[in-house]
């Protein structure tokens, strides 16, 4: 899984639409579709930036650590936090 999914996945669990992370990022929106569908690669500071925007640092922490994308997608959408999980050796 690349980070592509990941990234739309926290977009989706903080509620913004894409126009709006765009805004934030002071980036296009063409931007954002093309970093979620893989299209493009984001720099790790507009990964930073989009985790702090998204609230998803356990996120990039996660995939840093080197968790595979699935189950972060997975603790996504269950709502865990990954960062506890990591912390105490669960992954």
């Amino acid at each position: 899984m690349k980070v592509g999914s990941i990234l739309k996945a926290c977009r989706n669990r903080s509620g913004l639409s894409q126009e709006e992370l765009a805004c934030r990022l002071f980036i296009n929106q063409s931007d954002i579709s093309k970093y979620e569908n893989d299209v493009k690669e984001p720099t790790i500071s507009i990964v930073s930036m989009w985790a702090q925007y998204t609230q998803s640092q356990e996120v990039l922490v996660a995939f840093l650590c080197g968790v595979d994308g699935m189950t972060i997608m997975q603790q996504i959408l269950e709502g865990a936090t990954m960062l506890g999980m990591i912390l105490g050796g669960i992954f």
